[in-house]
Formats: structure tokens, C-alpha cells, sequence
């Protein structure tokens, strides 16, 4: 168990927090708040507890130099929205300078700043000084609430640890707790969903939980390259061509250890890949040669439904069809619907499963739902995660 923030005595101390706010912008609007959100409950604690709160994050990928449209000026105006007071922005092309570090010493009790994104520094990425040291010289006590990016190890994640005491937000504390009782002490029976594109990415997650569940769904675009492994007519559906032997030996596993794997049993198929396109229902080992997948059938969500009905705890990470177009959407919703229903400590391992929760309505009937989406894949590959190892364990 690590240390959180109630371990340690904030009071009076200036608290660098390394948040994840790297939210989708457009037009230079926030479209999509709820990461901003989700570090709430650690910042009031520290307003309440008066600290002097010091923010951090990355935005984008602007590779190392500064780029005003990943300026997190934006997440400063929400922040100020959102908590009900000012926060302090002090612009600054190098993240750290003379303007930002006079603001940091003179900042009172109880009151919030942020810095400019950590990625217009080159080091940042690369978890090299000077960066590391300049911002270590801001802060007294370090606190990472940053699950998204937890399994990078970069200056303002795990570089800052080698500085000062280092403690978990709530957040981070929430997700290792959700992610690791799924993992380490489910409630049964435990049923794994698997979905999105590539095989290649999932197999490390796929065999690590292989040791753990009862039953293991897999759908989405990957399902094809397993019916490909089973010698089907996949016709113009996406092929992981590199992972066709691996599902192979994923099925096997699947049999000599006793887990029971689904695998879609129809699917629905378009001309080609558009939300207009003409489409229709095929038996898996029926899918015409010129046609592609683009969701699971009507009997697959039947069978999926069936199995997510049983379960007492549920994992599910990657969707099941092209949810994004509403015309091959149903597979997914209507998974997210059976765990919305299901009774079942229901843990939705962030990136577009997550967005598929929220988008049809059924994120607040979920357990919890992951802000990372590849940290919680490596979380529940069963790596250890740098930006959380780092911090210091509970006596």
C-alpha cells in the first residue's frame, strides 16, 4: 500500500501535484472535462488542509518546445470555474523560471496555481535534469494523482520522487484500488471483456488475465484475426496479421487452463468502412469476401449477455464494434448496458471504453471507470507502473 496524501501533514507546505489534464480541446475549448474533475477531491483536500497547492501537467504531445495551442491556460480557466476561486497561471515558455518561481514562494495558504505544460521542456519525456531539479525547487512535498500517465516514468511522474517525500492523490489511490481488488481478490465469477483493433496490444493483458478469470470475452476488430486463426473468411475486415499464431496459442491456453473464451458467434457487416454503407448480419463462418466486420450480431450480444448476467465482477477494456458510427454502435451499447444492469463490480479500463460508457449514458451505473487508458492496460498486463512505485509505501 502506498501513502496518500492524509499520511503526510501538508499544512503550510508548498505540495507540487502532477494531475492529468490532458483533456480534448477544440477551437481552444475544453470538450471533455471529466479528467480535470477527477482531481478534484485531491485538490480541495489540500486547499482545506492549507496547502499551498502547486499544479502540473502535460497536454498533447507539443515534443518538447512550447506550442500555444497545448498551453494548458484553458485547464487554468475550468480549474477556476470548478474549485470556486482563483488559480494562478504564470505563462512561461520554459515551465520553470524566475516569474514562476518567485509566484511559488509567495503563494499563500490554501490557494492553487498551475504551471505550463511540462511537455514544452524536451527533459520531460526523457526524466533528465535540469527539468527534474527546477521543479523539485518549487515544492516541499510531492503528491502524483496522475494515473494516465503513471506508467511513464518522466520528470514530473517518478523523477521528483528522488527529491522529496512522495505520496498517491485520491485518484491514483481509487484506481489501484479498483484495478488491483479486480485483479487480486475478485469476487466470482470474474469475466474479462477484451475489445478494439490489435491483438499484438492486447495479448500481454489477455494472458495475465487468463491466470485470473473465469471467462474472457473478445470482441471488437481483434475477434477477426481469431477467426482468421480458426481458418475463417474474414473478407475486408482488419487483420492483425502479425498475431495470428498468438491467437492460436490464446485459444489453446484458453482450454488447458479451463477458461471459458467467447468469441463472437455473428457479425454485422458493411460494404466498406462508412456509417452509410450497406450492411448485414453473417454467421462468423459465413463473411463474404468482399464485405467487412464492423460490430458483433444479434446472437453475440445474446451470448455476451448471458455471460455478463453471471458475473460478479467485470473488467472491460476495448469495444466491440465501431461504436463511433451509429449504425454499427448497438454491439457496444449494448454490452455497456448488460454491465450497467449486472449487479457486478463493473471496472471500465479507461481510453474509448470509457468514452463508450459516457457516450451512451451509462457511466454513472458503472463501478469505476479508469482515467488511463494505457496505464490501466499495463496495470492489468501486471506491470509495475513507475510514476506509482516510486512513492512511498505505507508502514
Amino acid at each position: 500500500m502506498k501513502k496518500t496524501v492524509r499520511d503526510i501533514d501538508v499544512a503550510g507546505k508548498r505540495v507540487l501535484v502532477r494531475c492529468d489534464f490532458n483533456v480534448p480541446m477544440q477551437d481552444g475549448e475544453i470538450t471533455d472535462d471529466i479528467r480535470i474533475r477527477s482531481a478534484l477531491p485531491t485538490i480541495q483536500y489540500l486547499i482545506e488542509a492549507k496547502a499551498k497547492v502547486i499544479l502540473m501537467s502535460h497536454m498533447g504531445r507539443p515534443k518538447g518546445e512550447p506550442k500555444p495551442e497545448f498551453s494548458l491556460l484553458p485547464v487554468a480557466a475550468r480549474l477556476t470555474e470548478l474549485l470556486g476561486q482563483d488559480v494562478l497561471f504564470v505563462p512561461s515558455d520554459e515551465v520553470v523560471d524566475q516569474q514562476v518561481t518567485d509566484a511559488a514562494m509567495a503563494l499563500p495558504e490554501g490557494e492553487v496555481m498551475l504551471l505550463e505544460n511540462t511537455r514544452y521542456r524536451k527533459e520531460e519525456t526523457k526524466n533528465e535534469e535540469p527539468f527534474t531539479g527546477q521543479l523539485a525547487a518549487l515544492g516541499e512535498l510531492f503528491v502524483n494523482d496522475a494515473f494516465g500517465t503513471a506508467h511513464r516514468a518522466h520528470c514530473s511522474t517518478a523523477g521528483l520522487a528522488a527529491y522529496m517525500p512522495a505520496v498517491s492523490g485520491f485518484l491514483i489511490e481509487k484506481e489501484v484500488k479498483f484495478l488491483g481488488d479486480a485483479l487480486d481478490a475478485p469476487e466470482r465469477p470474474f469475466v474479462a471483456i477484451m475489445g478494439g483493433a490489435k491483438v499484438g496490444d492486447k495479448i500481454p493483458v489477455i494472458e495475465n488475465l487468463m491466470k485470473k478469470v473465469d471467462t474472457i470475452i473478445i470482441g471488437g476488430g481483434m475477434s477477426y484475426t481469431f477467426f482468421k486463426a480458426m481458418g475463417y473468411e474474414i473478407g475486408t475486415s482488419i487483420l492483425d496479421e502479425d498475431s495470428i499464431e498468438l491467437a492460436k496459442d490464446l485459444m489453446a491456453k484458453a482450454r488447458q487452463s479451463g477458461v471459458e473464451m467467447l468469441l463472437p458467434v455473428d457479425a454485422v457487416c458493411a460494404s466498406e468502412f462508412s456509417n452509410d454503407a450497406h450492411q448485414a448480419i453473417f454467421d462468423r463462418e459465413q463473411i463474404p469476401a468482399d464485405m467487412m466486420g464492423m460490430d458483433i450480431g444479434p446472437k453475440t450480444i445474446a451470448l455476451f449477455e448471458e455471460a455478463i448476467a453471471k458475473a460478479k465482477t467485470i473488467v472491460w477494456n476495448g469495444p466491440c464494434g465501431v461504436f463511433e458510427m451509429p449504425n454499427f454502435a448497438e454491439g457496444t451499447k449494448a454490452v455497456a448496458r448488460a454491465l450497467a444492469q449486472s449487479g457486478a463490480v463493473t471496472v471500465i479500463g479507461g481510453g474509448d471504453s470509457a468514452a463508450a460508457v459516457e457516450q451512451f449514458g451509462f457511466a454513472d451505473k458503472m463501478t469505476h471507470i479508469s482515467t488511463g487508458g494505457g496505464a490501466s492496460l499495463e496495470f492489468l498486463e501486471g506491470k509495475e507502473l513507475p510514476g506509482i512505485a516510486c512513492l512511498e509505501d505505507k508502514e
